[in-house]
């Protein structure tokens, strides 16, 4: 799906528990810089990441850059086969970066997390960490599509970052926000480590010019982003001390 001239939102099925639902990667499109993907799927799923890229007008070779929101299996499963294909570097935030190159254990492969989700072992024997070629501070800003700032939004885990496209006003998401049929929620807060931090940063979403949203789940919200964004900020305000 073509968001606007900077944007395509890539949608690729899965089946979890018996239900199929949607991953939404963003395709950051720039004349002269390239491709850049935010995130990447889970394992076995770069074959469909390379079909939706192409099915945008371009191809794996494209891409020059890998942004991670986060750590999670979702967003970082095909992550070592897109960038072994392509040549892309990849980018983290600096807090996330460990669990995503191996450094440290990520939380899907924990003791707990496979106790509560055993359908994950087979998924998590499948992860292949790969190496973080920058790490991005908060208020970092790439240099493609007008400018892209990177946002530090600390709560669904300890580094997830969102990316605001400063042209557009689009704010990918990643899992700080969550959506249904195009209405605005908070993340999930069964997955979500720390919600007041969670909140606290949808609080500061709330403060960017923002006009369309991209959520990892539930794709995109465009009918009055900026007023549901708000809505969500204050609802998760009774979060906060």
């Amino acid at each position: 799906m073509k968001l606007n001239d900077d944007l395509h939102v890539l949608a690729l099925p899965f089946v979890s528990e018996g239900q199929t639902t949607l991953l939404n990667l963003s395709l950051i499109r720039d004349g002269a810089e390239g491709l850049t993907l935010v995130d990447a799927g889970l394992p076995g799923q770069a074959d469909a990441i390379a079909q939706a890229v192409a099915e945008a007008g371009g191809s794996l070779q494209d891409l020059r850059r890998i942004v991670l929101t986060h750590q999670d299996i979702d967003h970082v499963g095909a992550l070592h086969d897109v960038a072994e294909a392509s040549g892309a570097r990849v980018l983290a935030s600096e807090v996330e970066a460990p669990f995503i190159d191996g450094d440290r254990p990520p939380r899907f492969a924990s003791a707990e997390m496979l106790e509560r989700r055993p359908f994950l072992r087979t998924v998590v024997e499948r992860f292949r960490p790969t190496p973080v070629d920058e790490r991005l501070a908060d208020g970092a800003r790439l240099d493609v599509a007008g400018g892209v700032r990177v946002v530090f939004t600390p709560g669904h885990t300890p580094g997830h970052i969102c990316l605001h496209l400063e042209r557009t006003g689009t704010l990918v998401a990643g899992d700080a926000l969550t959506a249904a049929e195009g209405r605005l929620q908070g993340p999930n807060a069964a997955a979500t480590l720390d919600m007041p931090a969670a909140a606290r940063s949808v609080r500061r979403l709330a403060e960017l010019d923002v006009r369309a949203i991209v959520c990892y789940h539930g794709g995109v919200v465009q009918d009055d982003a900026a007023g549901q964004l708000r809505r969500v900020a204050d609802e998760l305000a009774e979060l906060l001390p």
